[in-house]
Protein backbone atom coordinates (compact mmCIF):
# COMPACT_ATOMS: atom_id res chain seq x y z
CA UNK A 1 0.00 0.00 0.00
CA UNK A 2 2.51 2.72 1.20
CA UNK A 3 6.36 2.66 0.37
CA UNK A 4 8.83 4.60 1.41
CA UNK A 5 12.28 4.61 -0.09
CA UNK A 6 15.27 6.19 0.57
CA UNK A 7 13.54 9.54 1.43
CA UNK A 8 15.70 12.82 2.24
CA UNK A 9 14.41 16.10 3.48
CA UNK A 10 16.54 19.26 4.22
CA UNK A 11 16.10 22.70 5.31
CA UNK A 12 18.61 24.68 4.74
CA UNK A 13 21.50 22.58 6.54
CA UNK A 14 19.40 21.01 8.85
CA UNK A 15 19.09 17.08 7.26
CA UNK A 16 15.33 16.02 8.86
CA UNK A 17 15.27 13.09 6.93
CA UNK A 18 18.17 10.95 6.45
CA UNK A 19 17.36 7.96 4.01
CA UNK A 20 14.37 7.08 5.57
CA UNK A 21 12.96 3.51 4.30
CA UNK A 22 9.16 2.68 5.63
CA UNK A 23 6.70 -0.23 4.22
CA UNK A 24 2.76 -0.54 5.19
CA UNK A 25 0.92 -3.34 3.89
CA UNK A 26 -3.13 -2.68 3.05
CA UNK A 27 -5.47 -2.59 6.25
CA UNK A 28 -2.70 -1.90 8.67
CA UNK A 29 -3.09 0.47 11.74
CA UNK A 30 0.66 1.32 11.74
CA UNK A 31 1.77 3.74 14.39
CA UNK A 32 4.93 6.23 13.58
CA UNK A 33 6.75 7.44 16.16
CA UNK A 34 9.96 9.02 17.62
CA UNK A 35 11.14 12.15 19.42
CA UNK A 36 11.08 15.52 18.73
CA UNK A 37 12.53 16.84 15.83
CA UNK A 38 12.90 13.21 14.55
CA UNK A 39 11.41 13.62 10.90
CA UNK A 40 7.92 12.39 11.81
CA UNK A 41 5.95 15.72 10.71
CA UNK A 42 8.04 15.75 7.65
CA UNK A 43 7.60 12.19 6.58
CA UNK A 44 3.86 13.14 6.96
CA UNK A 45 3.48 15.91 5.15
CA UNK A 46 5.59 14.20 2.30
CA UNK A 47 3.25 11.23 2.15
CA UNK A 48 0.23 13.69 1.75
CA UNK A 49 1.54 15.72 -0.82
CA UNK A 50 2.47 18.78 1.15
CA UNK A 51 5.78 18.61 0.49
CA UNK A 52 8.12 17.89 -1.85
CA UNK A 53 11.06 15.94 -0.79
CA UNK A 54 14.34 16.39 -1.57
CA UNK A 55 15.23 13.33 -2.99
CA UNK A 56 13.92 9.52 -2.93
CA UNK A 57 10.33 8.18 -3.40
CA UNK A 58 6.45 7.63 -2.16
CA UNK A 59 4.76 4.83 -3.52
CA UNK A 60 0.93 4.51 -3.06
CA UNK A 61 -0.68 1.57 -4.13
CA UNK A 62 1.75 1.34 -6.97
CA UNK A 63 1.61 4.72 -7.83
CA UNK A 64 4.89 7.14 -7.35
CA UNK A 65 3.60 10.22 -5.60
CA UNK A 66 5.83 12.42 -6.25
CA UNK A 67 5.55 12.55 -9.45
CA UNK A 68 1.79 12.76 -9.70
CA UNK A 69 0.65 14.89 -6.52
CA UNK A 70 -2.89 14.86 -7.88
CA UNK A 71 -3.49 11.08 -8.12
CA UNK A 72 -1.71 10.41 -4.42
CA UNK A 73 -3.93 13.19 -2.86
CA UNK A 74 -7.15 11.13 -4.27
CA UNK A 75 -5.50 8.02 -2.50
CA UNK A 76 -5.35 9.75 1.06
CA UNK A 77 -7.16 11.55 3.85
CA UNK A 78 -5.00 13.38 5.90
CA UNK A 79 -6.13 14.53 9.79
CA UNK A 80 -3.99 17.14 10.96
CA UNK A 81 -3.49 17.41 14.68
CA UNK A 82 -6.06 20.59 15.04
CA UNK A 83 -9.47 21.06 13.72
CA UNK A 84 -10.62 24.19 12.22
CA UNK A 85 -13.93 25.46 13.42
CA UNK A 86 -16.11 26.85 10.80
CA UNK A 87 -18.73 28.83 11.75
CA UNK A 88 -22.67 28.93 11.19
CA UNK A 89 -22.47 25.38 9.55
CA UNK A 90 -24.08 22.57 10.87
CA UNK A 91 -22.44 18.84 10.94
CA UNK A 92 -23.68 17.76 7.20
CA UNK A 93 -23.42 21.28 5.89
CA UNK A 94 -20.07 21.51 6.42
CA UNK A 95 -19.31 17.25 5.24
CA UNK A 96 -21.73 18.38 2.09
CA UNK A 97 -19.19 21.64 1.18
CA UNK A 98 -16.07 18.87 1.85
CA UNK A 99 -17.72 16.69 -0.70
CA UNK A 100 -18.55 19.01 -3.37
CA UNK A 101 -14.81 19.71 -3.51
CA UNK A 102 -14.42 16.31 -4.53
CA UNK A 103 -16.88 16.80 -7.26
CA UNK A 104 -19.52 14.63 -5.30
CA UNK A 105 -22.98 17.15 -5.29
CA UNK A 106 -27.02 17.43 -4.52
CA UNK A 107 -28.24 13.72 -3.24
CA UNK A 108 -24.55 12.04 -3.98
CA UNK A 109 -23.34 14.64 -1.55
CA UNK A 110 -25.55 13.73 1.78
CA UNK A 111 -25.73 10.47 1.31
CA UNK A 112 -21.89 10.32 1.41
CA UNK A 113 -22.05 13.05 4.57
CA UNK A 114 -24.73 10.79 6.00
CA UNK A 115 -22.43 7.66 5.61
CA UNK A 116 -19.09 9.13 6.95
CA UNK A 117 -20.81 10.61 10.06
CA UNK A 118 -22.05 6.47 10.84
CA UNK A 119 -18.99 5.27 10.10
CA UNK A 120 -17.44 7.97 12.80
CA UNK A 121 -20.64 7.19 15.18
CA UNK A 122 -21.83 10.89 14.77
CA UNK A 123 -24.76 10.42 12.73
CA UNK A 124 -26.92 11.90 15.40
CA UNK A 125 -24.99 15.05 15.37
CA UNK A 126 -25.47 15.74 11.63
CA UNK A 127 -27.85 18.92 12.70
CA UNK A 128 -25.58 20.30 15.05
CA UNK A 129 -23.65 23.46 14.68
CA UNK A 130 -19.81 22.16 13.94
CA UNK A 131 -18.42 25.11 16.63
CA UNK A 132 -20.71 23.50 19.21
CA UNK A 133 -18.78 19.76 19.14
CA UNK A 134 -16.78 18.91 21.78
CA UNK A 135 -12.57 18.40 20.74
CA UNK A 136 -13.20 15.23 20.67
CA UNK A 137 -16.57 14.98 18.08
CA UNK A 138 -14.46 17.61 16.30
CA UNK A 139 -12.06 15.15 15.71
CA UNK A 140 -14.34 13.03 14.41
CA UNK A 141 -15.70 15.26 11.99
CA UNK A 142 -12.35 15.84 11.36
CA UNK A 143 -12.05 12.16 10.40
CA UNK A 144 -15.02 12.08 8.25
CA UNK A 145 -13.81 14.77 6.08
CA UNK A 146 -10.63 12.66 5.06
CA UNK A 147 -13.21 9.54 4.62
CA UNK A 148 -15.54 11.53 2.16
CA UNK A 149 -14.01 10.92 -0.91
CA UNK A 150 -13.69 7.24 -0.14
CA UNK A 151 -9.13 7.01 0.07
CA UNK A 152 -7.50 3.97 0.05
CA UNK A 153 -4.57 5.71 3.15
CA UNK A 154 -5.62 7.73 6.00
CA UNK A 155 -2.74 9.87 7.55
CA UNK A 156 -3.00 11.49 10.75
CA UNK A 157 -0.75 13.70 12.49
CA UNK A 158 -1.42 13.20 16.62
CA UNK A 159 -5.12 12.91 16.14
CA UNK A 160 -5.76 12.52 19.98
CA UNK A 161 -4.03 15.09 21.35
CA UNK A 162 -5.95 16.98 23.73
CA UNK A 163 -8.35 14.24 23.68
CA UNK A 164 -9.75 13.17 27.39
CA UNK A 165 -9.74 9.53 28.22
CA UNK A 166 -13.28 8.48 26.70
CA UNK A 167 -12.68 10.54 23.54
CA UNK A 168 -9.34 8.91 23.18
CA UNK A 169 -10.91 5.52 23.71
CA UNK A 170 -14.23 6.09 20.98
CA UNK A 171 -11.56 7.37 18.64
CA UNK A 172 -9.33 4.42 18.76
CA UNK A 173 -12.45 2.24 18.57
CA UNK A 174 -13.36 4.06 15.41
CA UNK A 175 -9.76 3.78 13.99
CA UNK A 176 -9.99 -0.35 14.54
CA UNK A 177 -13.31 -0.31 12.85
CA UNK A 178 -11.89 1.26 9.84
CA UNK A 179 -8.90 -0.96 9.40
CA UNK A 180 -11.62 -4.28 10.06
CA UNK A 181 -13.44 -2.69 6.65
CA UNK A 182 -9.91 -2.83 4.70
CA UNK A 183 -8.56 1.09 5.24
CA UNK A 184 -4.74 1.87 5.53
CA UNK A 185 -3.70 3.72 9.02
CA UNK A 186 -0.69 5.59 9.10
CA UNK A 187 -0.74 7.18 12.55
CA UNK A 188 1.91 9.40 14.38
CA UNK A 189 1.50 9.79 18.01
CA UNK A 190 3.12 10.51 20.95
CA UNK A 191 0.76 8.39 23.54
CA UNK A 192 2.65 4.91 23.12
CA UNK A 193 0.68 3.16 25.52
CA UNK A 194 -2.69 3.67 23.21
CA UNK A 195 -0.49 3.31 20.05
CA UNK A 196 0.96 -0.05 21.48
CA UNK A 197 -2.83 -1.41 22.32
CA UNK A 198 -4.17 -0.41 18.95
CA UNK A 199 -1.64 -0.63 16.33
CA UNK A 200 -0.96 -3.60 14.13
CA UNK A 201 2.64 -2.49 13.32
CA UNK A 202 4.90 -0.13 14.40
CA UNK A 203 7.67 2.32 12.97
CA UNK A 204 10.27 3.83 15.26
CA UNK A 205 12.33 6.97 13.87
CA UNK A 206 15.26 9.16 15.04
CA UNK A 207 17.29 11.52 13.46
CA UNK A 208 15.53 11.14 10.27
CA UNK A 209 16.04 7.28 9.91
CA UNK A 210 14.02 4.50 10.71
CA UNK A 211 15.75 2.58 13.33
CA UNK A 212 12.88 -0.51 14.30
CA UNK A 213 9.71 -1.03 12.03
CA UNK A 214 7.66 -4.42 11.77
CA UNK A 215 4.60 -5.86 13.65
CA UNK A 216 4.03 -4.82 16.94
CA UNK A 217 3.79 -8.37 18.36
CA UNK A 218 6.91 -9.46 16.97
CA UNK A 219 8.33 -6.51 17.94
CA UNK A 220 7.84 -6.63 21.50
CA UNK A 221 8.38 -10.56 21.47
CA UNK A 222 11.46 -9.40 20.15
CA UNK A 223 12.49 -7.16 23.01
CA UNK A 224 11.23 -9.37 25.35
CA UNK A 225 13.23 -12.71 24.48
CA UNK A 226 16.11 -10.42 26.68
CA UNK A 227 13.67 -10.83 29.43
CA UNK A 228 13.66 -13.29 32.52
CA UNK A 229 10.74 -15.77 32.58
CA UNK A 230 8.55 -16.33 35.69
CA UNK A 231 6.93 -19.31 36.65
CA UNK A 232 5.06 -19.50 39.81
CA UNK A 233 4.86 -23.12 41.27
CA UNK A 234 2.02 -23.75 43.74
CA UNK A 235 3.40 -27.19 43.90
CA UNK A 236 6.09 -29.41 43.71
CA UNK A 237 8.64 -26.61 44.18
CA UNK A 238 11.76 -28.40 44.10
CA UNK A 239 11.14 -30.95 41.56
CA UNK A 240 10.77 -27.87 39.51
CA UNK A 241 13.70 -26.58 40.46
CA UNK A 242 16.02 -29.72 40.11
CA UNK A 243 14.02 -30.20 36.33
CA UNK A 244 15.36 -26.02 35.46
CA UNK A 245 18.87 -26.68 36.34
CA UNK A 246 19.00 -29.35 34.20
CA UNK A 247 17.58 -27.69 31.39
CA UNK A 248 19.84 -27.01 28.57
CA UNK A 249 18.54 -23.75 27.55
CA UNK A 250 18.53 -22.25 31.35
CA UNK A 251 21.63 -19.89 31.97
CA UNK A 252 20.42 -18.38 35.53
CA UNK A 253 17.94 -19.44 38.22
CA UNK A 254 16.43 -16.88 40.98
CA UNK A 255 13.94 -17.79 43.74
CA UNK A 256 11.68 -15.51 45.34
CA UNK A 257 8.72 -17.18 47.80
CA UNK A 258 7.06 -19.42 45.20
CA UNK A 259 8.39 -17.28 42.02
CA UNK A 260 11.09 -19.06 40.26
CA UNK A 261 13.10 -16.18 37.27
CA UNK A 262 14.98 -18.04 34.87
CA UNK A 263 17.09 -16.57 32.09
CA UNK A 264 15.76 -18.96 28.69
CA UNK A 265 17.71 -18.36 25.88
CA UNK A 266 14.94 -20.46 23.31
CA UNK A 267 12.26 -19.42 21.24
CA UNK A 268 8.69 -19.28 21.32
CA UNK A 269 7.94 -22.90 20.00
CA UNK A 270 10.48 -23.93 23.08
CA UNK A 271 8.78 -21.99 25.57
CA UNK A 272 6.17 -23.80 25.40
CA UNK A 273 7.65 -27.39 25.50
CA UNK A 274 9.41 -26.57 28.94
CA UNK A 275 5.92 -25.65 30.35
CA UNK A 276 5.00 -28.75 28.86
CA UNK A 277 7.75 -30.46 30.66
CA UNK A 278 6.93 -29.09 33.91
CA UNK A 279 3.23 -29.73 33.82
CA UNK A 280 4.05 -33.50 32.74
CA UNK A 281 6.48 -33.68 35.95
CA UNK A 282 3.34 -33.33 37.88
CA UNK A 283 4.57 -29.52 39.02
CA UNK A 284 1.52 -27.07 39.55
CA UNK A 285 1.86 -23.96 37.71
CA UNK A 286 -0.11 -21.08 38.57
CA UNK A 287 1.84 -18.59 35.86
CA UNK A 288 4.86 -19.13 33.13
CA UNK A 289 5.10 -15.38 31.60
CA UNK A 290 7.98 -13.54 30.52
CA UNK A 291 8.30 -9.85 31.65
CA UNK A 292 6.86 -7.65 29.32
CA UNK A 293 8.48 -4.09 28.55
CA UNK A 294 6.39 -1.65 27.20
CA UNK A 295 6.16 0.60 24.04
CA UNK A 296 7.48 3.02 26.21
CA UNK A 297 10.56 1.41 27.54
CA UNK A 298 11.36 0.23 23.61
CA UNK A 299 11.36 3.67 22.64
CA UNK A 300 13.41 5.10 25.46
CA UNK A 301 15.89 1.95 24.96
CA UNK A 302 15.83 2.53 21.22
CA UNK A 303 16.66 6.32 20.88
CA UNK A 304 19.15 6.32 23.67
CA UNK A 305 22.39 8.05 22.03
CA UNK A 306 24.80 4.58 21.09
CA UNK A 307 27.87 3.59 21.69
CA UNK A 308 28.05 0.64 19.21
CA UNK A 309 26.93 2.60 15.92
CA UNK A 310 23.78 2.74 14.63
CA UNK A 311 20.98 0.12 14.61
CA UNK A 312 18.54 -0.63 11.83
CA UNK A 313 16.67 -3.29 13.14
CA UNK A 314 13.35 -4.73 10.57
CA UNK A 315 11.33 -7.26 12.46
CA UNK A 316 10.22 -9.77 9.46
CA UNK A 317 6.01 -10.80 9.11
CA UNK A 318 5.28 -14.08 11.46
CA UNK A 319 8.23 -14.18 13.77
CA UNK A 320 7.90 -15.84 16.75
CA UNK A 321 4.37 -16.65 15.83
Amino acid sequence: MLQIENLYKKYDTVLALDGLNMSIRKGELYGFVGPNGAGKTTTIRIVSGLLQPTRGNVWIDGICGNRDTKILKSKIGYVPDFFGVYDNLTVKEYLEFYASSYGIYGKEGTKRAREVLDRVELFQMEERFVDELSRGMQQRLCLARALIHRPQLLVMDEPASGLDPGARRIFKNVLKNLCQEGYTVLISSHILSELSDMCTNVGIINQGKMILQGEMEDIMYSIDSANPILITIYQNMEKALELLKNHPLVTRISIDKNTISILFSGSKAEEAMLMKELVEADILITSFVREHNSLESVFFRLIEPEKGGEKNVSIESGTGK
